[in-house]
């Protein structure tokens, strides 16, 4: 689906930058239910439950929780911790 604008999106944990990319759409599922963030949305700021935040229709981050502020068309999620998935843990084990 294609969509009229953008908007910066910034994703991080306590230790790192997990995302930062101008995007068009935004999937998030909040202690209230789930959002959809368009460019342009109205001022948010809500709490994220276990859930995966869903980029553009084409990337996921799973999560355990956290904060998203949307605020004058830029997004930005604190989350308290990535959900590492078997592809990442994999990676990390052979790094080490």
């Amino acid at each position: 689906m294609k969509y009229i604008g953008s908007f910066k999106c910034v994703i991080l944990s306590p230790n790192e930058l997990l995302y930062q990319n101008e995007i068009e759409s935004l999937f998030l599922t909040g202690d209230r239910g789930e959002y959809e963030l368009l460019a342009y949305h109205y001022p948010l700021v809500g709490v994220l439950k276990k859930s995966d935040i869903i980029i553009n229709f084409n990337e996921s981050i799973p999560i355990k929780g956290g904060v998203v502020r949307f605020f004058a068309n830029e997004c930005t999620i604190i989350v308290e911790e990535e959900i590492k998935t078997a592809k990442q843990m994999k990676q990390t084990k052979e790094k080490n």
